[in-house]
């Protein structure tokens, strides 16, 4: 556990900010989502990354302990969509955690990324994140960026903070949706229920996702949407379309999982990203193609 404590003069500073110059072991991102998992506590409770420090505040952060996990390279198979000095995008399969983490210490994406990029990954990641700018859930499919050095990793920060980086998935839901293209905007914040699952709570954070029906299948009751995010809170496509009424095939956590085809985990797929370039600032714009399992479903869905 690391301790800080307000200064003279260090008051009125949101806390994210104060932290990520008090330290150099934790990025601002990373501060952010310490934060959002509880993780950082001001005078014992809990806080959100817009909190301004007040003198004497008492700030602990207990960070993650991935020392205890050691880190190898895996000759793990990966599509990969782009690469350059600099970042690398790759398709990542349903059912491969992003990184290591209590339960999961190998078989990860970053394992599969060190064995193809050696040495060259960004450190500010952290020891079990190294080069990791954004994730997708283990059962998610689909595009990802991964940096190669520091440089590009912040600039990924930042166009991802200033929502600069457009992302498009697809889902296959439950349920007919009646309109074309909708709009969903609720805040998400961490279940008081259930500490492990998100939900759409009226302190949460803002949170908005887009959707549009590509094809309704009326004779299995769901339809095939392209999402597109504004806000990546965790798990928010998944939240969302379940508070809606739309849960997705196979979600076990979001819905009761059930569906005919007895698909395990949800039909969720990180399709496209549009994004500049970290150090050449080229509009990049690339697409990752379809799961398998998903693109069988979806064929079969057509045919009856």
């Amino acid at each position: 556990m690391k301790t800080f404590v307000v200064k003279k003069g260090e008051e009125n500073n949101r806390i994210d900010s104060y932290l990520a110059k008090r330290t150099s072991e934790f990025s601002r991102v990373a501060i952010q989502r310490l934060i959002d998992e509880e993780k950082i506590l001001v005078n014992g409770k809990k806080i959100k990354s817009s909190y301004k420090t007040q003198l004497e505040d008492k700030i602990t952060i207990q960070p993650d302990e991935p020392k205890e996990i050691k880190l190898k390279a895996q000759d793990i198979p990966v599509e990969i969509i782009y690469e350059d000095q600099y970042i690398i995008v790759v398709n990542k399969p349903k059912g491969m955690v992003v990184h290591p983490a209590n339960g999961n210490p190998d078989g990860t994406l970053v394992n599969s990324l060190m064995a193809i990029c050696k040495d060259s990954l960004s450190g500010i990641g952290g020891e079990i994140r190294p080069g990791i700018v954004h994730r997708l859930d283990k059962d998610t499919s689909g595009i990802i960026i991964v940096a190669k050095n520091d440089k590009a990793h912040i600039n990924l920060s930042e166009q991802i903070k200033n929502h600069e980086i457009k992302k498009t998935y697809i889902a296959l839901v439950r349920g007919i949706v009646k309109e074309k293209e909708g709009t969903i905007n609720m805040p998400i914040g961490r279940s008081t229920k259930d500490r492990k699952k998100m939900a759409v709570t009226k302190n949460g954070k803002e949170a908005i996702t887009h959707f549009k029906v590509l094809e309704r299948f009326p004779e299995h009751n769901c339809s095939l949407l392209e999402i597109k995010i504004e806000t990546g809170r965790t798990h928010q496509i998944r939240v969302h379309l379940s508070q809606i009424g739309y849960p997705i095939i196979g979600d076990e956590v979001y819905s009761n999982g059930k569906n005919e085809w007895g698909i395990k985990g949800q039909c969720l797929h990180a399709k496209r990203l549009q994004f500049k370039h970290p150090i050449s600032q080229k509009e990049m714009d690339l697409e990752a193609s379809f799961p398998q399992y998903l693109e069988k479903l979806i064929n079969q869905l057509k045919a009856t």
